[in-house]
C-alpha cells in the first residue's frame, strides 16, 4: 500500500507563490509518475503538472506553464509543486497521485492513477 500526504497548501494573494509537497511512504515504486491535479467543485479533476518517477521529464497543463514547477527529491520519496505568479483561477483543491503504470500517454489522465493524497485546498484572492 502507498500513503501520499500533501501540504502546503493556503490562502495567498493573487501573483503570490506557494508550494506544495506529496510525501510517499509504504510501497515504493522505480516507474511510472507522480501527479499534480486539482478540481473545484462541480468540475472533473484537472491535471496540473507530473513528473517521471525514474528520470527527469516533466509535463505540464498549457494553463500553468512558465509559473508552476514540479521536481521530486527521491532521497525523500517526495515531490514538489512550487507556483508562483498565482491567479485567482488556480483556487481548487490539489491532489497528488502516483502510479507505476503511467506511461506519456496517460500521464495527464487522472483515472489512470491508482494512489491518491488526501488534497490540500489553496485559495488565491484577487
Amino acid at each position: 500500500q502507498v500513503q501520499l500526504v500533501e501540504s502546503g497548501g493556503g490562502l495567498v494573494q493573487a501573483g503570490g507563490s506557494l508550494r506544495l509537497s506529496c510525501a510517499a511512504s509504504g510501497r515504493t515504486f522505480s516507474t511510472g509518475a507522480m501527479g499534480w491535479f486539482r478540481q473545484t467543485p462541480g468540475k472533473e479533476r484537472e491535471f496540473v503538472a507530473a513528473i517521471s518517477w525514474s528520470g527527469p521529464t516533466t509535463w505540464y497543463a498549457d494553463s500553468v506553464k512558465g509559473r508552476f514547477t514540479i521536481s521530486r527529491d527521491n532521497a525523500k520519496n517526495t515531490v514538489y509543486l512550487q507556483m508562483n505568479s498565482l491567479k485567482p483561477e488556480d483556487t481548487a483543491i490539489y491532489y497528488c497521485a502516483i502510479d507505476p503504470t503511467i506511461t506519456t500517454v496517460t500521464i495527464r489522465i487522472h483515472a489512470r492513477y491508482r494512489y491518491w493524497g488526501q488534497g490540500t485546498q489553496v485559495t488565491v484572492s484577487s
